[in-house]
């Protein structure tokens, strides 16, 4: 029986266009900081950006997200965010980060920023990697005690875990205020590590063209058991 990690390896040698294979190694590299967080990878002209962020009638908000834009690849690249402009969604409601009147009009107006986005030919992929607070206590203790791992846990990822209820309530709302048709959820069960950064990886590959795709003599299909799109019950159990 094949390990994942050798799928992953040959997911990686079985793709030959040159474009895909830098997408797939970025993802492999990146995706290893994506525990209980939203990731958020888009490809995006930076020429247009310039013309979406004049265009939409949204000043404040794209104030505070420019710090995400500046970084946004050139075209036919791809860009990883780490959390990304959730922040504003999550972290920053539940530490006293930002005002409510802030949170409120944020929650309001980033369906329609990212509808713009999308609307000017931009991929966009939410990811919310999702996992059980027993697995992510277990996470937290490990890293706590293992020096290698240690820079991996910031006081707010601690805090986080005596908040869960408080955080899970911002996020649901999240997901409930910001999952359109348009720019969905996708969750992914991140209790077996391994496991979700092998679908993600067939999902994100799954939704992104490139030459010599439809001939490609690899499963693209995601496990749905594992990588979902977002619906309209409770994930406050992960």
């Amino acid at each position: 029986m094949k390990t994942i990690f050798q799928d992953l390896e040959y997911l990686k040698k079985s793709i030959e266009d040159k474009k895909a294979q830098k997408i797939l190694k970025e993802l492999e590299e990146n995706i290893h900081l994506l525990k209980t967080k939203s990731g958020l990878t888009q490809l995006m002209n930076r020429k247009k950006l310039a013309k979406i962020t004049r265009n939409v009638e949204y000043e404040n908000e794209l104030k505070e997200l420019q710090r995400y834009f500046q970084h946004l690849p050139n075209p036919g690249e791809i860009t990883f965010f780490d959390r990304s402009w959730y922040n504003r969604a999550i972290v920053e409601p539940v530490f006293d980060f930002c005002t409510p009147e802030q949170y409120e009009k944020f929650m309001k107006e980033v369906p329609e920023i990212e509808h713009a986005l999308i609307d000017d030919g931009i991929i966009l992929i939410k990811f919310w990697f999702s996992i059980t607070k027993e697995n992510q206590q277990k996470r937290f203790k490990e890293r706590m005690t293992n020096p290698l791992k240690h820079w991996k846990l910031s006081p707010v990822d601690q805090k986080a875990q005596e908040m869960w209820d408080k955080v899970t309530y911002y996020k649901e709302e999240m997901f409930s205020r910001s999952h359109t048709g348009y720019a969905p959820w996708i969750i992914v069960d991140s209790n077996d590590k391994k496991r979700a950064r092998l679908e993600s990886i067939r999902y994100v590959l799954s939704k992104i063209p490139y030459e010599g795709k439809d001939d490609a003599k690899i499963n693209l299909h995601h496990d749905p058991e594992i990588v979902e799109r977002y619906h309209r019950r409770t994930h406050s159990e992960k």
